[in-house]
């Protein structure tokens, strides 16, 4: 199987040394509006050639999107209205419902397959790819049944090779779960830098005291702007909602602090400690 990843960062470059190390793929192509990136990519081996955008369509037997979630859409439509009956066309974006209400009716419909790899960092480029970074990790495969049977089959054997539990959704309840249990958290880590950086006027201050905590909490406000104003955006009603709530769940901390509530507090953190159950 030849495989073009357009976009070989993060996420594109991993899913490179994953279809390496697991042997699925003969010839992995590369494509990436970067010049700079794609030849980084060359380098480090994430790639075995550097192509364009139409050479990767009328080579590859599977084409991959690891692209900005707000270009998915559309390149999406544009590769498949290029495509053969035996290609398939799969992207690893953090969001779906848009990208799936665009490509609904388009007669090569079926040869694309939605999925979310449940894994990132707060890095990205080729350099921040990762070997062995999905095993273990849960991957969604949204609006499945919208897939050819045979599309399907070929993308849940190489996550299943790759060591990755899949787990099926429809669209619009994939987007609902991660503005909960990852788009949130972003938020709220570039909210936190900001606050610290707005008080923390001294910066070597902020460095001289942070602990390990501070990091994890923090760490994903380095994560890519670049990335993370596009799925913001496209999953705007759903992220809204989660910040409303935390929001929330922030006053009535605060009003406890003011009113000396002890008891409250003792209460509501002890609450917060049973996502423990869920973690674990």
């Amino acid at each position: 199987m030849k495989t073009a990843i357009i976009g070989i960062g993060l996420i594109g470059g991993s899913f490179a040394l994953s279809l390496k190390d697991n042997g699925l793929s003969d010839e992995i192509l590369g494509v990436d509006n970067n010049t700079e990136n794609a030849q980084r990519a060359l380098a480090l081996g994430l790639v075995d050639r550097v192509v364009t955008m139409d050479e990767a369509v009328t080579e590859a037997d599977l084409i991959v999107l690891a692209i900005p979630v707000n270009a998915i859409p559309m390149l999406a439509i544009k590769i498949l209205n290029k495509i053969r009956k035996d290609q398939v066309v799969m992207e690893m974006g953090s969001t779906k419902q848009e990208l799936c209400e665009t490509i609904s009716m388009h007669p090569n419909r079926g040869r694309f397959v939605a999925t979310h790899p449940m894994w990132g960092t707060e890095y990205s480029g080729p350099e921040a790819a990762v070997k062995g970074a999905f095993t273990g990790r849960t991957v969604v495969i949204a609006e499945a049944e919208a897939s050819d049977a045979d599309a399907l089959e070929r993308v849940e054997a190489i996550y299943t090779r790759i060591g990755m539990p899949i787990l099926y959704m429809g669209a619009e309840e994939h987007d609902t779960h991660t503005a909960y249990i990852s788009h949130i958290s972003h938020i709220t880590s570039f909210a936190l830098a900001l606050t610290v950086l707005e008080k923390e006027r001294e910066t070597s201050h902020i460095f001289d005291l942070a602990g390990s905590g501070f990091e994890s909490t923090v760490r994903l406000a380095k994560s890519s702007p670049q990335t993370w104003l596009p799925i913001f955006m496209q999953n705007k009603y759903n992220v809204l909602d989660v910040l409303r709530e935390h929001i929330h769940q922030l006053q009535v901390i605060r009003k406890m602090l003011e009113r000396d509530d002890t008891a409250g507090l003792m209460a509501t953190m002890e609450k917060a400690n049973s996502i423990k159950k869920i973690l674990e």
